[in-house]
């Protein structure tokens, strides 16, 4: 049986011979089928193929995807039977198909020589020498190498004819001409045998003395006919054979003309009068077949496409966020002097813990600079390279007599591109632990860009911005807010709710002076969001409920960013750009719009939602025409939207950064290295080592986990002014500690961003 991962890759397969990006679906269906406009080829899971067998059945499909039109042709062939037309047209599209890739010969015969041994056409059930034409031909151009099918010389004209077919309406033609030869074939056959029929009737009549002699007409009745005669002539006038057909002997002979034109019952499948080809029923059975295992309905393949989303509703702006803060901290600061005996700046600890902060980081925004540039220099050395010019180098004149080098040469390095970075925050209840030491992380970043003119964005992922309205004048809250969609809601489509955001809280995009407010703003906002600062009774104020803490709406981040990151682009006029994701967990499912249908009663039908973990769904992605296994786990579905982003933007690296303590980095250390033993005791020995880990190729280019217990430790050497020698050595051994992590997690983001 053919695993979920295989379909994808016949997929793949279906694609490179069309050469062209078609949508792959592969369903619970009978029968292949392609929508021309959409270009969308539904191929069905043949469960029970085998690997080359299934090859054979894309390579077909496709076939008739790329060659076969989808116009209806009855009208202007009505007589023709569909089976001619699907006999002919498979061999003119196999024939087309070898000629544009020869490989293929190799695979159908294959494909074609395992079926004939399956008795896919149920040969042993025929005779191959009684079967029509149109069924030898069938089986001529499918399993001729491997069964004996003779034809007389009309029957050639045909065969030969049938290879010959360039177009449909060629295929058409010879259907028509091979109706009617088999029509006319067909009428002849019967007429004789009607004739057959007759003459031994007669026959028997005629010798009824046992002499031989020929049967003579006589005038006298019997006496059993002239009783007949008195009853009424019931015998008479209505004779007939035990089949129902007149008494020939009783026929006039207008009557035997009549009997032999009438048209004989028809017998098994008949299209006019003509028998349809039994053997491509036959192979289209038996394709069915191969795709009616039972099957638990839980892995049937779904494909769900991305919602174009409404940015305007999505994305909290940089400016409204921030005069949303800088009125909040004016009036809790109005409300602490309302309801306070003594006078405080409610915001001097904070802003001066900022400001300590602000002035430590700098060696390690310096030593990003450094890392920068150095990494910079030596990629473009290395992608220098030496021109000759034609001017003489006099150094090397002496040389003239075994050297030919004399000329100078110049060092041409190539223009770098420039960069750009996103960020992505997680401003989920999870993070309170960590937020403080992410966010010191995420402005040390944010520094090192400024320095080196790398145009940046910060958006923060949350389910609160979207959920709640203003205060009003009198500072009473108004309750929740009435949320727009972002998008159009639509069967079989990602639902992204609509009270997720993504909250801009940084930007390049301004000035100096402002930057340094909003980074300060944010480091308030953080504060009272830490646990460690939360029972804290020197922070007199709390975070405004618009930016509190929510859920982990990673995945509908993700989703947004394939907008987002060209309007940044756009925006900046970048041309790489580096995605950051900070983040301390998993993130929440997503579902997607299912239209439930009731054939016998249509006025039950609505629109519902499905989970996409159900083990049987792919991200289906209409831009590049790919398609991305979602599995059953939350990891998974996130690790199959960032493949999707990477494949829609080649030249943008999606690095995670994910802080976890001891017992979170095991747990996440097995989950994605797919509980490979070894794997898992390599990264954990590493993880022991260094408190940092890196893996790659789990959908992030590059995935740092570090140690929340080690970002919180301040890297600066500190002790007491009567520590003893043990607790000098012990602060010494973990200030290098904290910068070695800092420095080897900080040199390996360097790499992608140079």
């Amino acid at each position: 049986m053919l695993t979920q991962v295989n379909y994808e890759v016949k997929g793949q397969l279906a694609k490179l011979l069309a050469t062209e990006d078609l949508i792959i679906e592969n369903r619970k269906v009978s029968t292949a089928s392609f929508d021309t406009d959409r270009r969308v080829l539904t191929l069905p899971m043949w469960e029970k193929a085998s690997g080359i067998v299934y090859d054979l059945l894309v390579g077909h499909e496709v076939g008739h995807a790329l060659y076969t039109p989808a116009d209806n042709w009855t009208y202007e062939y009505p007589d023709v039977p569909h089976s001619y037309v699907n006999v002919l047209e498979d061999v003119r599209i196999e024939k087309l198909m070898k000629q544009r890739y020869p490989g293929l010969s190799k695979t159908f015969y294959g494909g074609y020589s395992q079926l004939a041994e399956q008795d896919f056409f149920e040969l042993s059930e025929h005779d191959l020498e009684e079967m029509g034409l149109a069924d030898r031909i069938n089986i001529h151009y499918k399993i001729g190498a491997f069964e004996n099918v003779t034809f007389d010389e009309e029957e050639k004209y045909f065969v030969d004819k049938a290879f010959k077919t360039e177009t449909f309406k060629d295929v058409l033609e010879l259907s028509q001409e091979l109706y009617n030869y088999i029509k006319k074939k067909q009428e002849e056959e019967e007429q004789l045998t009607k004739l057959d029929d007759l003459e031994f009737s007669m026959g028997e009549k005629t010798s009824g003395s046992g002499m031989g002699l020929p049967f003579q007409p006589s005038d006298e009745k019997t006496d059993s006919e002239m009783e007949g005669d008195v009853d009424g002539g019931e015998e008479s006038d209505s004779e007939t054979s035990k089949d129902g057909s007149p008494d020939p002997t009783e026929m006039t002979d207008k009557e035997i003309l009549d009997e032999l034109e009438r048209p004989s019952d028809p017998m098994g499948g008949v299209h006019g009068g003509v028998s349809e080809a039994v053997t491509d029923k036959t192979f289209q059975d038996n394709l069915e077949n191969l795709n009616k295992q039972e099957t638990n309905s839980f892995y049937v393949p779904e494909y769900v496409e991305l919602p174009t989303l409404n940015l305007d509703t999505i994305v909290a702006k940089n400016s409204d966020v921030h005069a949303y803060l800088d009125e909040y901290w004016v009036r809790s600061q109005k409300n602490y002097d309302q309801n306070s005996e003594r006078k405080l700046d409610i915001f001097e600890k904070v802003d001066n813990d900022y400001r300590l902060f602000r002035r430590s980081a700098q060696k390690e925004v310096n030593y990003l600079v450094k890392e920068f540039e150095c990494r910079k220099s030596a990629d473009a050395y290395a992608r220098a390279t030496v021109a000759k010019t034609g001017v003489l180098d006099c150094t090397k004149l002496h040389t003239y007599k075994f050297n030919e080098d004399l000329f100078k040469k110049i060092t041409v390095l190539p223009d770098g591109k420039n960069h750009g970075l996103i960020f992505v925050l997680d401003w989920s209840g999870s993070m309170s632990t960590v937020l403080m030491d992410t966010i010191k992380q995420l402005f040390n970043l944010i520094w090192f860009c400024k320095k080196v003119q790398i145009p940046f964005q910060v958006f923060a992922f949350t389910n609160e911005w979207n959920h709640y309205k203003e205060w009003d004048d009198d500072y009473t809250w108004r309750g929740r807010a009435d949320i727009p969609n972002h998008h159009e809601e639509k069967d079989h489509m990602i639902r992204v709710e609509s009270q997720f955001s993504m909250v801009e809280f940084l930007t390049s995009d301004c000035k100096k002076s402002d930057l340094e407010k909003q980074m300060l703003n944010i480091w308030r906002l953080t504060t009272p969001l830490t646990q460690h600062f939360r029972w804290d009774n020197t922070i007199f104020y709390q975070c405004p409920r618009k930016l509190s803490l929510s859920g982990t709406p990673l995945n509908e981040a993700l989703v947004s960013l394939n907008q987002l990151i060209p309007q940044f682009k756009k925006a900046t006029g970048v041309q790489k750009v580096q995605c950051v994701t900070l983040t301390d967990g998993e993130a929440h499912p997503l579902s997607y719009s299912y239209k439930f249908e009731f054939k016998d009663n249509p006025e039950r039908n609505y629109m519902g939602h499905r989970s996409t973990m159900n083990g049987s769904v792919f991200i289906r992605d209409k831009a590049n025409g790919k398609t991305y296994y979602c599995n059953s786990h939350s990891h998974e579905l996130t690790s199959a939207l960032l493949n999707q982003l990477r494949g829609r933007f080649p030249d943008v690296n999606f690095i995670g950064i994910r802080v976890m303590d001891g017992r979170d980095a095991n747990s996440f250390i097995r989950r994605y290295m797919d509980w490979d033993f070894d794997k898992v005791q390599h990264i954990q020995a590493s993880w022991k080592k260094d408190k940092s880990i890196k893996l790659t190729d789990v959908g992030y280019h590059a995935y740092f986990g570090l140690s929340s217990h080690a970002l919180g430790n301040d890297t600066e050497f500190t002790v007491k002014e009567d520590a003893t020698k043990s607790q000098i050595k012990s602060a010494f051994k973990k200030s290098l500690n904290g910068k070695k992590m800092n420095k080897k997690v900080l040199s390996q983001f360097m790499e992608f961003i140079a």
